[in-house]
């Protein structure tokens, strides 16, 4: 407070000096002066606002027992309904006692039969989030010191990778996109004209996916659009080289239409690997990732403090929401197994994440499963493995996630010129498919240099789970599991399937990429678009 009072005293005593030289300035001077001291008072508020943010978390680090207790003791205070009594009573054994663990999917049918009250605070969820913005932006900015510049930043998509929406003045640094804007072909068109960016971001991977697919499809119509430009300034020379860039392939086309850039933010949800590894390999060739944290269905749940890295590390922090970790046995949940502190994590173990509702006092697991890599003060660093609610079993094999995805990963590398955008799964059931033959799975894909699939091709993904699932090989020896089937989808396929999923009431924010539908309506958003 006492210097935000002295830079207040300090811009009275200049008032004067400022009004004389801005009389003294044509029109557009004025806006180019003003837009400047508008950029300055937000990089200085930034540097101000992360600091202290970062005090704060190093304290809560080194201290973070007392925080998790602190954390606890909010969410008791805050419960309502027939649990109320836990109030107050901070300890974590009779915490644990008497709020058995609930999976994710049972909090949902629970909430949807009305028995959680809505959220009414969201002060400590506000706080997380504005707390990762702020120490991911000011990273950022540290790893890369020009993003930051006016001008040198667009978001393509009408969601944000920030996980808190900043209010002003941080609104004016480097954004190109006015805030506001939906729509996403105003929004491309934006930064498609300001060939100077330093960073792209899109609320997630999987849509600035969309968005680049979406650039090659309608790339001649923003060309024309670009040329006839805005009322009385026509862009002729831009139009130019988004032709030129687009006749060269996709590979490096970011690079292409923007030579100064460096970084590509998106958010980390759940299901995107895929799509960065697309990114990576086409369109963004040559530039860095970066996910300010990963957020899940009950708040912002990892800090990433580490832009530099290739891979997203994400700090777990001992603040709200309360988080708890459950050790995860590979193959096998242990059902018995007691949750750990933040501070009792070890290194190299795979936990899932629990975290505990403060309106209903409900401990849900989340399905989340992360390795720990690492430690920042008392805290572990983790990064991102799979989602438990993603694994296949028709039965009872319950492959996993990465394992299915690392089969699939296999299979395509042995598909010559194949790669891969996007895929999800269902088991046959949901569509009826398995009448008359053994249970198995139906793989749909989105691929880029392939456009039909052998019956050679299809076969490998299956013989690829044989080789990573000992039980799914085992099954298929017996013949209790048909082979895997695989349809590859056209383009946009699952562009309307993440339109299907944004419409569901219970879509989650930020939007998850499921790899298993559950759904038959979703799963036939698929099947109708089959090619081969």
């Amino acid at each position: 407070m006492l210097l935000l009072l002295l830079l207040f005293l300090l811009l009275l005593l200049l008032l004067p000096l400022l009004a004389v030289l801005w009389q003294r300035q044509p029109q557009d001077a004025r806006l180019s002066w003003l837009a400047g001291l508008q950029h300055r008072v937000a990089a200085g508020t930034l540097c101000w606002a992360a600091a202290w943010q970062q005090r704060r978390l190093e304290q809560s680090t080194l201290h973070a027992g007392q925080s998790q207790q602190q954390a606890l003791k909010w969410c008791l205070q805050g419960a309502q309904g027939p649990r109320g009594p836990l109030r107050g009573n901070t300890d974590i054994s009779t915490f644990r006692n008497h709020l058995p663990l609930t999976k994710a999917s049972q909090a949902q049918e629970e909430e949807s039969e009305g028995q959680l009250s809505p959220p009414t605070s969201t002060q400590y969820y506000g706080e997380a989030s504005l707390q990762a913005t702020l120490l991911s932006l000011a990273a950022l900015n540290k790893a890369y010191p020009e993003v930051l510049a006016p001008g040198g930043t667009a978001c393509v998509t009408p969601t944000s990778p920030w996980p808190c929406p900043l209010p002003w003045p941080w609104r004016a640094l480097g954004q190109v996109s006015a805030p506001g804007a939906k729509h996403p072909g105003a929004l491309l068109l934006k930064a498609l004209r300001s060939p100077g960016l330093r960073a792209l971001e899109g609320g997630t991977a999987a849509e600035l996916l969309d968005v680049f697919v979406g650039l090659e499809a309608d790339g001649e119509e923003l060309a024309e659009t670009i040329a006839a430009g805005n009322p009385g300034v026509p862009l002729p020379r831009r139009a130019a080289e988004l032709r030129e860039a687009l006749e060269q392939g996709p590979r490096g086309l970011a690079l292409r239409l923007w030579p100064k850039l460096q970084v590509v933010v998106t958010l980390d949800a759940g299901g995107q690997a895929e799509a960065v590894a697309a990114l990576e390999a086409l369109w963004c060739q040559g530039l860095a990732f970066f996910s300010p944290a990963y957020s899940a269905s009950g708040g912002v749940v990892g800090l990433n403090l580490w832009p530099e890295q290739p891979r997203g590390l994400y700090l777990l922090p001992p603040g709200a929401p309360f988080i708890e970790l459950l050790p995860v046995n590979k193959g096998a949940q242990e059902e018995a197994a007691s949750t750990v502190l933040l501070a009792e994590a070890q290194k190299g173990k795979e936990y899932e994440l629990v975290l505990t509702d403060h309106i209903s006092l409900t401990r849900c697991c989340l399905g989340d499963v992360v390795q720990v890599v690492g430690a920042y003060n008392r805290c572990p660093v983790v990064r991102f493995v799979c989602r438990l609610g993603q694994a296949l079993s028709v039965r009872g094999e319950d492959i996993r996630e990465d394992v299915f995805s690392e089969a699939l990963g296999r299979a395509v590398g042995q598909w010559p010129g194949a790669k891969l955008l996007d895929h999800s799964c269902v088991e046959s059931s949901i569509l009826d498919s398995s009448e008359g033959s053994a249970p198995h799975y139906e793989v749909f894909v989105a691929l880029r240099g392939l456009r039909n699939l052998s019956e050679e091709n299809r076969d490998k993904l299956d013989h690829c789970l044989q080789e990573v699932s000992p039980r799914y090989k085992s099954l298929r020896f017996w013949g209790s599991v048909g082979p895997a089937r695989v349809h590859l989808v056209g383009q946009g396929a699952f562009r309307e399937l993440r339109v299907a999923l944004a419409a569901c009431p219970s879509s989650p924010y930020p939007p998850e990429m499921p790899r298993v539908l559950r759904h038959r309506n979703l799963a036939q958003c698929l099947q109708k678009r089959v090619v081969s």
